[in-house]
């Protein structure tokens, strides 16, 4: 766990007094903290399973887990940030708010939902940020935030306890450093994705200097790419590209040098062959040799997300009948998950165990659709192979869950199988 300070006082002109920096990571604070998230998402079952090499088998059922799955090291920490928050006796009695989810699954933000932290941003919404005072603590989730709304909420002087992703803010370091010299940022991802809305928010934080545009699909890297070779019409790129640009984007003037990040849980490959066809598209226009000076990009892929695409891949090269990947619907890496599966082997993307209805019926979240299907005879009779992963927000009572329903199936005991 990282050891530094994670809390950031209100500037000495919102408030009468400057106040002292707060340290949630104390002793008593995080063996709190640690007690109350074991209880909450701990799995004594997958811990025995991965001890197991992976591997579990009764009934005629095999479960086989990906090496890596589940939390990673971000997400813990601001889950942990986010109880010590709750926990620590210098908030004690103050308002505790988040700007958004703290991270994309359903359960886990139940859960801070229950520790009396209401939500300031999106549909959910419980309070506005209006409202706030400087006595309040406004807690920033692992996608971050814009950059607008966090400067909003130091003026009204708030504490804000920072949970941002380290690999996150790598890129916002380096999308900074293209705004700073007047570099567009073509940034790889959901346009309306919170990590992604905060990374383009940083392209403006320069005085408004920087520009950015925001591709999802290789299908509009190459419109992209014809535009920067011959040019085309302008008001219909800006169309296809709407909510997707910065204020005051012209394709005419800002294509001229650009820079890639990406969402850092969006597909490695995929990521590389968007740097790819912009990279050739400035050397079609401007000449090999001007490459270096016209093009830039940097590798944004967050560790974890590669880990366990890495891992998956891995699995899938063994023989399985099928695939249950586990997690939010809106969690982005999770679904790239689902989608590697897909191109594999049948492969359902659920949000927990309740999802598995029966031998005969399963509801899962169709990709191609965008809303849950669901879909009869998914489970083949006889002896089977059931792979197993989850994405980086997933924890691990949710795949306990799944994988005890897999062998209540079967009429295997979960005392069995611990």
């Amino acid at each position: 766990m990282s050891t530094s300070t994670p809390v950031e006082p209100p500037p000495a002109t919102a408030a009468p007094e400057v106040r002292k920096r707060i340290n949630l990571r104390t002793p008593d604070i995080m063996a709190s903290v640690q007690a109350q998230v074991e209880s909450h998402y701990r799995s004594e079952l997958v811990e025995k399973i991965r001890a197991r090499g992976g591997i579990i088998s009764a009934g005629g059922l095999t479960v086989r887990l990906a090496k890596q799955f589940g939390f990673c090291y971000g997400v813990e920490r601001a889950i942990d940030l986010a109880y010590a928050a709750r926990t620590s006796k210098e908030f004690e009695g103050r308002r505790l708010f988040i700007l958004g989810e703290i991270i994309h699954n359903p359960e886990v933000n139940a859960q801070i939902r229950a520790l009396g932290i209401k939500n300031l941003i999106g549909p959910k919404r419980e309070a506005e940020i209006d409202d706030l005072s400087a006595e309040d603590v406004v807690i920033v989730p692992a996608f971050g935030a814009e950059v607008a709304i966090v400067e909003k909420i130091k003026q009204l002087g708030c504490y804000i306890v920072d949970t941002t992703c380290g690999d996150v803010m790598s890129v916002w370091r380096r999308v900074r450093s293209y705004a700073a010299d007047s570099v567009t940022s073509i940034i790889h991802g959901k346009a309306q994705h919170e990590e992604t809305k905060a990374t383009a928010s940083q392209a403006r934080s320069k005085a408004g200097r920087g520009h950015y545009l925001v591709v999802l699909t290789l299908e509009e890297t190459d419109y992209v790419c014809d535009y920067i070779r011959q040019g085309g019409d302008r008001e219909a790129f800006l169309t296809k590209f709407a909510d997707a640009h910065s204020e005051g984007f012209d394709p005419d003037l800002h294509l001229k040098e650009v820079g890639v990040a990406n969402q850092t849980t969006m597909l490695r490959g995929e990521t590389e062959e968007v740097q790819r066809r912009i990279r050739q598209a400035i050397a079609d226009r401007d000449g090999l040799e001007n490459v270096n000076k016209k093009f830039r990009f940097f590798d944004t892929i967050c560790g974890a997300t590669q880990e366990r695409q890495d891992a998956l891949r891995e699995m899938l090269v063994l023989p399985m009948n099928l695939l249950l990947v586990v997690g939010g619907y809106n969690s982005s890496n999770t679904s790239h998950l689902a989608e590697m599966g897909q191109a594999q082997l049948p492969t359902y993307f659920i949000r927990d165990a309740s999802r598995l209805e029966s031998e005969d019926r399963i509801t899962h979240f169709d990709l191609h659709v965008g809303y849950e299907v669901s879909v009869e005879n998914w489970l083949p009779k006889g002896d089977l192979v059931v792979g197993v992963t989850a994405g980086a927000s997933c924890p691990n009572h949710l795949i306990e869950e799944t994988i005890k329903r897999l062998f209540a199936f079967r009429g295997v005991d979960a005392k069995q199988l611990v």
